[in-house]
């Protein structure tokens, strides 16, 4: 009987941190919310803790029923000063040439604004076949399980227990605010250094795949 080749896979990835170095951006927009409001904001340890959602970070520093208009003027902050200074990781348009060169897709699901997201992967050249804002842990399952997902490549636990939830394969990365030891017990299947040793473990990935 004539063996049946597996389709091309769909692979996720996050964005902050997985595939764009947000850091100078981020810490610049919170600086200027900062002075604009006379609120004190640790740009620092925002910085250092990146992956949940933007009101999540808010509400350390504001009240609750500040929150809403806060967040719109900081996205209104971030459009202006945030995109330019933001770089790709190591690795990371060659993550995604990668699932193409297998005929793949590659999407992009982060927690991010949509608009931001967008705007940033323009900027950089990273052309993903979609891109899904907003959804945040498990939330992010929808978005992969909706595309058929079946690898899901962040540097977050939140990554991690989205991967899980839509049954796809977690790989992480080590490039953000979570360490080998903390991605690896929330139950990541796979660990690289970063995304430079992607393509190499995607190829290796796939031919397991053929043979099943």
């Amino acid at each position: 009987m004539p063996h049946t080749p597996r389709p091309a896979p769909t692979v996720g990835f996050d964005l902050d941190m997985t595939l764009i170095d947000s850091r100078p951006g981020i810490h610049a927009a919170f600086t200027a919310l900062a002075a604009e409001t006379g609120v004190t904001i640790d740009a620092d340890l925002a910085v250092s803790r990146l992956g949940p959602p933007l009101e999540q970070e808010l509400a350390h520093w504001f009240p609750e029923e500040r929150i809403p208009a806060v967040r719109d003027r900081y996205r209104e902050i971030y459009l202006i000063l945030a995109i330019a200074p933001t770089l790709a990781m190591p690795g990371a348009h060659e993550a995604v040439a990668a699932v193409r060169a297998l005929g793949g897709r590659a999407i992009v699901v982060t927690a991010k604004h949509g608009t931001s997201a967008a705007l940033h992967l323009d900027h950089l050249g990273i052309e993903p076949d979609a891109v899904v804002g907003q959804l945040w842990a498990e939330q992010k399952a929808e978005a992969l399980i909706a595309h058929g997902a079946t690898v899901y490549v962040g540097d977050h636990i939140g990554d991690v227990r989205g991967a899980r939830t839509a049954r796809a394969l977690s790989v992480a990365v080590p490039t953000g605010p979570c360490d080998e030891a903390e991605l690896r017990a929330a139950g990541a299947d796979v660990v690289l250094t970063d995304l430079t040793e992607f393509p190499a473990w995607l190829e290796g990935y796939a031919k397991e795949e053929a043979t099943r």
